[in-house]
């Protein structure tokens, strides 16, 4: 069928080289005639958003191969505009292959060519198919940078799949009959909320971004002012604040600018909350405008200021801006009174909002409720600006559900993240007169969406973990084993243990640069960012030999030390040294609890996140699935989240 495997010279990385390689590839591997296979091979490019002069990568994925693939070529063009490929990142362990010399099996080269917009890519197993890429993989990653003058839209990878030089599959049995998927690449504009992308904080877990020049858009219509009220410790202080109202393009955004002086006046140190009720705005923008000296004075009081919009709530205790890590961005003889802090809802872009709905589309039978909407916080000072992303407690805020929206059809909030997909953020619906709101706690700022994503399992129907199980896998959180396949008895890994809880918590990147230095935590891995995120959030500490053990089956006693220290997180108390004794004394087992684990069990049982069995508290036995989804969606419960 094959050409005999022979001697190759090198063949060198130009255009020309690729040319001949490809050529080549069609010589070493002659198809079957008149074969038609009855699926094609199917290459899927991912879908992502990027902000303006940011990265991001693209996977290019095989996802369906019936026959094996054992050469490709693909060129694959892009707008210039907007658009430059950084570099390509073979992925597979097959296309991996270094170029081959004598001895050689396989060769990945690619050429970039950012003044025209192609980049062009060739693979080539020189083994006759012995080296054939068979099962689905990431064939290569192209990392991609949105210029920082693009303009905020959507745009297409495109290949030419009627030209086979820029388009062209061999199988093993079959040749150029694969499909081509994905590659939309959705820009937003720079600086418009960082959520999980931004700049990782300080150990305590909050920060604010490096500075960056504030652009003011011009208004396409003069702006408005008038006087209006706030509300100090819930009572009316008449005219302390303006509202200016202004459109640029078809936004509308009204500005509340709060009379600082008149306020730290009125209150001295007794301030708990600062109330700002900007309503009939409809979908449009709203932002307050505290100065750094009145932040200052809320934060001795534990105060905290509430933007109240048609759209939604944003309740954000003062000491989260961290007004003094504001004032050492810009530097610390700056007068706090001169510093413009800004909190404000915004209705998300339309460009966030395709973004959302294309990732909805791909988890399948998920509906978008509502209108996006970021939540953001800035200091402006001399024409400079520092976002406040991160936060070491969670924050709340609120989307208002449109009339007749039934809050019984979200499952959840999500946020967008910079790849494109959406992940769980812990959510809740409160019942109201007329219309429901969704209640959204997150260590973040970000843009947040309300899906509906129903969930079932057909081993779960009469289970006992039934309704924690489903509850969790319609929020995103847990996940099942194959077509609606749950295993709910099936034990749980410690890498999958700390995934699920990073999901329930919302968790989704470091909040600190510190890397984990675990020597069993390969590169690479799924399970690599979820460790160091764990590591950084004081979730995970490993063994004593610098070892995480990720592939080990977990304990119930290590699960719940987990879950203690995550306790501390969400504002759980903990059992004291009385407590642990009294709380494991009811169990017969108690005595075989080891000491590192008896207040973590201890704090566990307190909170009534496990209640034994039969008397008994297994520690040493390994969680199920089921077991684990419990205390995820107990912890979450139990600390008002959901």
């Amino acid at each position: 069928m094959f050409q005999p495997k022979k001697k190759r010279p090198r063949i060198r990385k130009t255009m020309s080289g690729l040319i001949a390689l490809t050529l080549l590839s069609s010589l070493v591997f002659p198809s079957i005639a008149g074969a038609e296979p009855a699926e094609p091979s199917q290459v899927q490019f991912a879908n992502v958003s990027v902000q303006a002069g940011q990265t991001v990568h693209v996977p290019v994925a095989l996802k369906k191969s019936h026959f094996g693939v054992k050469a490709y070529n693909m060129q694959i063009d892009y707008d210039t505009s907007a658009l430059e490929i950084v570099r390509i990142t073979p992925k597979s362990v097959n296309v991996m292959s270094t170029s081959p010399n004598e001895e050689g099996v396989a060769d990945f080269q690619y050429k970039i060519n950012n003044a025209e917009g192609w980049v062009r890519i060739i693979w080539v197993d020189f083994t006759g198919g012995d080296h054939s890429i068979v099962d689905e993989t990431q064939l290569f990653d192209m990392e991609i940078k949105a210029k920082s003058d693009a303009t905020p839209g959507t745009k297409q990878l495109s290949v030419d799949q009627t030209d086979s030089e820029h388009w062209h599959f061999t199988n093993v049995e079959h040749e150029n009959y694969t499909e081509l998927s994905g590659g939309t690449i959705t820009i937003t504009a720079a600086n418009s909320g960082g959520g999980n992308s931004g700049s990782p904080g300080s150990s305590s877990g909050g920060s604010v971004s490096p500075t960056t020049p504030v652009v003011t858009p011009v208004p396409s219509t003069p702006a408005v002012t008038k006087g209006v009220d706030i509300y100090v410790n819930g009572q009316k202080q008449e005219q302390s604040a303006t509202a200016t109202t202004s459109t640029v393009g078809s936004q509308v955004t009204t500005t509340v600018h709060v009379d600082n002086n008149k306020v730290i006046n009125q209150i001295g140190s007794g301030l708990r909350t600062l109330l700002l009720p900007i309503t009939g705005t409809g979908k449009g923008a709203v932002v307050g405008e505290l100065n750094g000296k009145l932040v200052k004075t809320m934060e001795g009081s534990n105060a905290e200021v509430v933007i109240q919009t048609d759209s939604g709530t944003y309740t954000l205790p003062a000491n989260q801006i961290q007004v003094d890590q504001v004032l050492n961005q810009f530097g610390s003889t700056v007068p706090l009174e001169d510093i413009t802090i800004q909190i404000a809802i915004v209705p998300s872009a339309v460009s966030k909002q395709t973004a959302i709905q294309a990732a909805a589309d791909k988890l399948q039978n998920t509906t978008v409720i509502a209108t996006p909407v970021d939540f953001e916080v800035k200091a402006i000072w001399n024409g400079q600006q520092v976002n406040v992303d991160r936060f070491n407690s969670y924050v709340e805020r609120s989307i208002t559900l449109p009339e007749g929206v039934d809050g019984s059809k979200i499952t959840t909030g999500v946020v967008l993240q910079p790849d494109g997909s959406l992940l769980h953020v812990p959510t809740k619906v409160i019942k109201g007169n007329g219309q429901d709101s969704a209640i959204i706690n997150s260590l973040t700022n970000s843009t947040y969406a309300l899906i509906y994503h129903p969930a079932t399992f057909s081993d779960v129907t009469i289970h006992w973990s039934r309704d924690d199980v489903q509850d969790l896998a319609s929020r995103l959180i847990v996940q099942g084993t194959g077509e609606n396949v749950f295993a709910p008895d099936r034990s749980i890994t410690r890498a999958e243990f700390t995934a699920v809880l990073l999901r329930g918590l919302g968790l989704h990147s470091p909040n600190s640069t510190e890397a984990a230095s675990f020597t069993d935590v390969k590169t690479g891995s799924w399970y690599e960012d979820e460790v160091q995120t764990a590591v950084s959030y004081g979730l995970i500490s490993g063994y004593a030999d610098d070892s995480f053990r990720p592939n080990n089956e977990i304990s119930r006693a290590e699960a719940l030390t987990i879950v203690s220290r995550a306790m501390k997180l969400v504002g759980l108390a903990q059992a004291d040294t009385s407590e642990t004794t009294s709380l494991l004394s009811t169990y017969s087992d108690s005595a075989k609890v080891q000491a590192w684990a008896a207040e973590p069990v201890a704090s566990a049982i307190k909170q009534e996140l496990v209640q034994g069995d039969d008397g008994k508290l297994m520690t040493d036995a390994d969680i199920s699935r089921a077991q684990s989804a419990a205390i995820v969606k107990r912890l979450l419960a139990k600390a008002g989240l959901i």
